[in-house]
């Protein structure tokens, strides 16, 4: 079959990998001028390594994308090194990334709070049936299982910051995939994330792939005659299987001519925006090393995440340089996504000195700001009646986001997972 994939991203390029294997003839679609979608990045002349444009590393337990690089050959090449999350109380940073340090952690005191919330813990860490927690919503289930101390000190901080105005319409199963799912031990690749990028779409193209950069598709229609026609720019072609692998959003406008359930079902989903700013600084902001810092909407900082990214990779990969995120997720129509670079760090630069006294703005070598409308998809209670299928009602034609990896959080793993499940499907598999 001649197959057309929109978006080099991970999940488009794993389903690519898998069409490949299985004799196809593959041609993938870009906007951009590079592949790696949100995951891609960036590196100056005298980086060793790049930085990602939106901060990204993996999880211990990521085993889709781990089991591709190990397919791949690569596995020597993934490291797993010890960053430091610390949580803010009372003017203080506090680790914050492994159970003993949580257990000693002094927001929640050291009474009946402290054993709600391990029991908590607990519970989520050991079952494995979500279908009933979907059914509430997290705050609903946490006021009435952790306790108010506990969802205000610990749980509310972390929806707001993630879902902001519709903090209160997530339901509980995302919180139980965050817990299930993620582990303290965080890794990357070596060379940084657009290495691996690049290296996988270079293996696509000895595999037989065709990846055509800057290259956006306008539109996607079905010809009866001859098939799924693809339009850009500098013209259209014909194929026997498209999969999209764009935002919801974006799905609607490339392919208005879905069935009118379909098309609203798309448009019902909600995601939430984000933007990040990437500094590199002259010297290390964190006095004490630390990687992620959980900052709290209520204490006043201008951005819900502080990453200081050469805490976790040396910073002798950047030439010497440290390299920090300042970063948020944010609604559509955010103030912040029609600043300029300049109005956005003269809102951020006061933050930083809450992190270190020392620091001033001549400690500024450089300053990048990226911005995306979709970064974080908002489920709903009850979300798996609401989720579009990835076979669409118009013959071979597949749609695979990350607002259908649900119960699980966004994110490369999980892209890797859901770009290999379409292309079983495109194979004439399942879908499981």
């Amino acid at each position: 079959m001649k197959i057309a994939i929109i978006g080099a991203g991970f999940g488009g390029m794993a389903a690519a990998y898998d069409l490949l294997k299985a004799g196809h003839r593959v041609v993938l679609y870009e906007a951009a001028e590079h592949v790696g979608g949100l995951a891609s990045g960036f590196k100056e002349p005298h980086w060793e390594w790049s930085v990602e444009r939106f901060y990204h590393h993996w999880f211990a337990t990521d085993h889709h994308m781990l089991g591709l690089i190990r397919e791949l050959g690569w596995e020597d090449q993934v490291l797993f090194p010890r960053p430091y999350t610390v949580l803010l109380h009372n003017g203080k940073w506090y680790p914050f990334d492994s159970i003993l340090q949580a257990l000693l952690f002094p927001g929640l005191g050291w009474g009946v709070d402290k054993v709600r919330f391990g029991l908590v813990g607990l519970y989520l860490r050991l079952t494995n049936n979500w279908r009933p927690l979907e059914k509430v919503t997290a705050e609903a289930w946490m006021l009435k299982w952790a306790g108010k101390r506990v969802y205000e000190k610990m749980w509310r901080p972390l929806l707001v910051g993630k879902f902001g105005p519709y903090y209160r319409q997530v339901p509980m199963s995302w919180f139980w995939a965050r817990l299930k799912a993620r582990t303290t031990r965080l890794g990357t690749f070596e060379g940084g994330f657009q290495r691996f990028a690049d290296l996988f779409a270079e293996r696509l193209r000895e595999m037989g792939a065709e990846i055509r950069l800057s290259t956006p598709v306008t539109r996607i229609e079905r010809d009866q005659a001859s098939g799924l026609r693809v339009t850009e720019r500098s013209g259209a072609e014909t194929f026997e299987r498209v999969l999209v692998t764009v935002s919801p959003a974006a799905m609607a406008r490339l392919v208005p001519s879905l069935p009118k359930d379909y098309l609203q079902g798309l448009l019902a989903l909600k995601s939430m925006g984000a933007v990040v700013m990437v500094l590199s600084l002259k010297h290390r902001l964190s006095e004490e090393g630390y990687y992620w810092f959980n900052l709290p909407k209520e204490a006043g900082y201008p951005f819900l995440a502080l990453v200081e990214h050469t805490n976790f990779v040396p910073p002798e990969k950047f030439g010497g340089e440290h390299i920090v995120y300042a970063g948020d997720y944010l609604e559509e129509g955010h103030e912040y996504f029609s600043l300029s670079e300049g109005e956005l760090l003269e809102r951020f630069l006061p933050a930083l000195r809450r992190f270190n006294p020392a620091f001033e703005r001549a400690w500024v070598n450089k300053v990048w700001v990226f911005k995306t409308k979709y970064a974080q998809p908002v489920p709903q209670v009850n979300h798996s009646r609401h989720i579009p299928p990835i076979q669409t009602p118009i013959e071979g034609l597949y749609f695979a986001s990350m607002s259908q990896v649900y119960p699980w959080d966004r994110g490369t793993n999980y892209a890797v997972e859901i770009g290999r499940r379409a292309a079983r499907l495109m194979l004439g598999g399942s879908d499981r």
